[in-house]
């Protein structure tokens, strides 16, 4: 019985799966950071993470980070691209992703 516990998600992903999990997981974390680093010097009135590199982070995969970031801090939550455009590419995300795992399955 402790062996079935033993098994993890990740015990079933082939090698190629298991660097496209660590790669999202780079990058939705990247992202996240972004926002917080931007949050933080738009308060201190510092030079800032230009809107064009967070919203790449999120094309790139990591939406998720970016949306988690916006709302845990409370940024780019009043800009247009931000709340209506980083949920769209978060849906682009997932059917890319999607396409990825059935490809290299």
């Amino acid at each position: 019985m402790s062996n079935i516990l033993q098994i993890t998600v990740l015990s079933e992903f082939n090698d190629m799966e298991k660097m496209v999990v660590l790669y999202l997981a780079v990058i939705n974390i990247l992202s996240f950071l972004a926002m917080g680093l931007d949050k933080k010097r738009a308060k201190k009135h510092r030079y800032r993470i230009s809107e064009a590199i967070l919203i790449s982070l999120s094309v790139l995969g990591g939406a998720i980070g970016s949306l988690i970031g916006m709302v845990v801090y409370r940024h780019k939550t009043n800009k247009k691209k931000f709340y209506k455009g980083i949920p769209i590419i978060y849906l682009l995300n997932q059917i890319f992703i999607l396409f990825i795992f059935n490809t290299i399955k």
